[in-house]
């Protein structure tokens, strides 16, 4: 394999671009895409797995928040969802463990401990812990695109300006790809987004997880600049659906996640300016099927980002379901054959069918305070449906997540069942009692200097002064 040609110069493609030239120093990347073609996306934000990215591909934190507007993210606020807020954020209490047994997380749970008494308080008050930066942020999508384009640019990756109309096959093979010109590449990776244009044509099926999942449309809109910025994600609860608020240098990405059964682009809008007190403009309006590829590899071709998988932006999988797809291809693209395609194939069914499922969890919720919330029944798809019967008596285990690249684990999931009160904690207790003595001590002692590590107020400043003394 001697030449790599990515379709679509979206943040997907442009992070593919990034990882398999940092692998493959030697091959021709070539991304071409179209300025005609839109960018999806007012604000975007990023699971920990961004770090990943960053470190492979050398890339600092510094240029990073100069050039993006970027923001730190210490994890996601969810407003109005249960009586009290609650905070999904994995830090340190996932390494409070025995074996596989997350004793941190019973001794939660078993407490019915507050998120403002395990977290650090500062998440809560605009702050952020000088000497511990997160390793999750907020970006400003257009410029990211800027940002991760120069750097393809620098690493020899070259952007052809060109929308391409056809596509030339044999089999399940792609002979060439035309716009303007003719292109050909030994392998295509398809970042075309929501068109899908190249794996459709190659017989690509998509499979729509409607019957689960219950939202499908999405208003996006800026708002301005504040004095202060959150350090995290706000996921507020609304009538139909809920509100996403991201912070970015300069001004806020928003965007309200509905169900359009129960409301329209019309009736969101004045949701939204309810809410915030003040008159909004839509800059997208999108109505989207979640769902996934089958087969996300066919051929000599792999569609990767929006083009093989929208679940929808709860909990921001896009960015790090891009990275993982990516670096899942880097280990098998060279010398492949259909049993290397095949375990792709597996792996990301995998991948996405754990975004599906952790996203759906959010939705089991005790909430009547609208028609949508009233009327929300869910189906629940057998993997999801397995594992709760597990954990409704007992914690999550590493081994419900036997494969790698997933994006969503045992504590994340913990977090979750906990604040639903999705667990039997009169259960729980039985299993946290057959510890020893000595490790209840352990676990009290380890929570007990993690939240006096967070408490610590003189470590915590301003997220936009540290911000502003970053550009």
């Amino acid at each position: 394999m001697k030449k790599i040609g990515i379709i679509g110069g979206g943040t997907s493609g442009l992070i593919a671009a990034l990882i398999l030239r940092s692998r493959f120093p030697k091959l021709e990347i070539d991304i071409i895409r179209s300025d005609k073609i839109g960018i999806i996306g007012v604000g975007e934000g990023t699971t920990e797995h961004w770090m990943d990215f960053c470190n492979f591909c050398g890339i600092t934190i510094e240029e990073l928040i100069k050039e993006t507007n970027a923001t730190f993210k210490y994890g996601v606020m969810f407003e109005g969802w249960t009586k009290e807020k609650y905070f999904h954020n994995i830090n340190d209490i996932e390494d409070i463990k025995y074996g596989q047994y997350l004793g941190g997380y019973a001794h939660l749970c078993i407490n019915k401990t507050k998120p403002t008494d395990y977290t650090g308080q500062f998440y809560f008050k605009n702050k952020v812990y000088s000497t511990q930066r997160p390793n999750q942020f907020h970006f400003d999508t257009f410029k990211l695109n800027s940002f991760l384009s120069q750097k393809c640019k620098d690493k020899n990756i070259k952007i052809i300006e060109d929308i391409i109309t056809q596509v030339h096959i044999k089999n399940t093979t792609i002979l060439s790809i035309k716009g303007s010109k003719q292109y050909v590449y030994d392998f295509y990776i398809d970042c075309t987004g929501f068109k899908k244009f190249l794996i459709l044509k190659l017989g690509g099926k998509w499979q729509s997880w409607n019957k689960y999942l219950p939202m499908n449309e999405v208003i996006t809109f800026t708002t301005p600049d504040t004095e202060e910025y959150a350090a995290y994600t706000l996921s507020k609860a609304m009538n139909a659906g809920w509100l996403w608020r991201i912070p970015t240098y300069g001004r806020w990405g928003n965007g309200y996640v509905y169900n359009n059964t129960y409301i329209n682009s019309t009736k969101a809008k004045k949701e939204c300016e309810k809410y915030l007190g003040h008159k909004i403009k839509i800059g997208k309006n999108i109505q989207f099927d979640a769902g996934a590829l089958q087969e996300a590899w066919i051929g000599n071709c792999v569609a990767i980002g929006l083009s093989s998988s929208f679940i929808e932006p709860l909990e921001a999988s896009s960015i790090g379901t891009s990275i993982n797809q990516t670096f899942l291809l880097m280990h098998l693209i060279i010398n492949y054959r259909q049993i290397d395609i095949d375990r792709y194939n597996k792996k990301f069914q995998l991948i996405t069918e754990n975004i599906r499922d952790f996203v759906l969890l959010h939705y089991l919720v005790n909430k009547k305070e609208s028609n949508f919330w009233r009327s929300l029944n869910l189906n629940l798809p057998y993997s999801l449906k397995n594992n709760l019967k597990k954990w409704k008596h007992r914690l999550p285990l590493e081994e419900d997540f036997a494969a790698n690249y997933l994006l969503f684990k045992a504590p994340n999931f913990c977090v979750i069942l906990k604040e639903l009160n999705l667990i039997d904690v009169d259960i729980l207790k039985k299993e946290y009692n057959m510890l020893e003595k000595v490790i209840h001590l352990d676990i009290e002692d380890r929570l007990k200097k993690l939240k006096d590590f967070f408490s610590v107020t003189i470590h915590h400043v301003s997220h936009k002064q540290i911000l502003k003394g970053m550009h």
